[in-house]
């Protein structure tokens, strides 16, 4: 990301997230966002200028992405207003599947299976009447990390981020990970249980998603938990890759040995498959229903066309073209 992104993360992360009106590789510029309804009948006259307002919430780790397309949508739509919020995938998911929304950011797929306890999101959606698109946008090497003072957690296996995470768990020191480590308290920073990056770690490390010890400092807001971790040599946390890159001179990534040597987050690893099991997909969840507003159709649409641009300005990782291009052909089906 770049300096100016990063001033207005931090401003939007503490100002009720709205965003004020004002895609290729990333030498791509952006398709003219000056747009108007997604369809014209042949021969009729242009449609009047864009109007509306489109409301989105979801994913912190998708959010950057989501912010920069709202931008520069803006800047070529000056009438309409594209408010942004980060409640986390699964708090998205409560107002999306509540009809309070027009589009989900998510860190993970939505949740389809009910349990005795409760009904899935797919579910209450359903229940609701609301459908929706899944439409992957980028993919995410979801990143450990560590203060730069650290100097001995330089690579970490699976199994000893379940010894520090799970339920239940009573590791409070370094060298109760490993001897070798010091004896130093451990303070661990990441996302609350209504963040789908919390699903995703806590499924692919502890075993069962939200399985997770609870004495830890949470946070919603990505940018905290690197000012918790930038603030204490002792601290580890977790979070979207995306924030990794743009903190590098404040925080540094631990390499992931999942069984096959230690193996580092990146856009190379990602895309050789060497990165597990913290590689995933990102994705957007628009509503059908919100989708026949020409505001909501025209955003989806610029945001599929450009998303690489900005995926690349944001510091994530470019999904694959079959995944994009299945993308796209689900958004111009649903706007027939």
């Amino acid at each position: 990301m770049t300096t100016s992104r990063t001033r207005g993360l931090a401003l939007l992360a503490t100002a009720a997230f709205v965003i004020a009106a004002c895609g290729g590789g990333a030498a791509t510029a952006p398709t003219s966002g000056a747009t108007t309804a997604p369809t014209m009948t042949p021969g009729a006259t242009a449609a009047a200028p864009l109007s509306g307002a489109v409301n989105i919430d979801g994913s912190s780790t998708v959010y950057p992405i989501t912010e920069a397309v709202a931008e520069e949508f803006q800047k070529a739509n000056s009438g309409v207003k594209v408010t942004v919020a980060f409640a986390g995938t699964g708090g998205g998911f409560k107002r999306f599947c509540n009809n309070e929304t027009d589009m989900n950011d998510a860190s993970r797929p939505i949740k389809t299976a009910d349990t005795a306890d409760a009904k899935s999101e797919a579910t209450l959606c359903k229940d609701a009447g609301v459908s929706y698109l899944e439409l992957g946008i980028a993919t995410d090497a979801l990143s450990v990390v560590v203060n730069k003072n650290n100097t001995w957690a330089t690579c970490l296996t699976t199994a000893q981020l379940k010894l520090m995470w799970d339920q239940g768990s009573t590791v409070s020191t370094w060298n109760q990970v490993d001897p070798m480590f010091p004896a130093e308290p451990i303070k661990l920073f990441g996302p609350g249980p209504d963040s789908g990056t919390f699903d995703y770690f806590t499924e692919v490390i502890n075993g069962k998603a939200k399985q997770s010890r609870s004495d830890y400092t949470p946070s919603e807001d990505d940018n905290a938990l690197v000012t918790g971790v930038a603030g204490d040599k002792d601290a580890l946390g977790y979070f979207g890759f995306a924030y990794l890159e743009e903190n590098l001179d404040k925080i540094k990534a631990v390499a992931i040995d999942s069984g096959k040597g230690c193996v580092e987050p990146s856009a190379a690893n990602v895309n050789n498959g060497t990165y597990k099991p913290l590689a995933r997909p990102l994705f957007i969840y628009p509503s059908t229903r919100a989708l026949l507003r020409p505001e909501v159709a025209a955003f989806v649409r610029y945001y599929l066309d450009n998303v690489n641009t900005f995926v690349d300005e944001t510091g994530y990782i470019e999904a694959q073209p079959d995944v994009l291009a299945k993308s796209k052909a689900a958004l111009e089906a649903a706007l027939k």
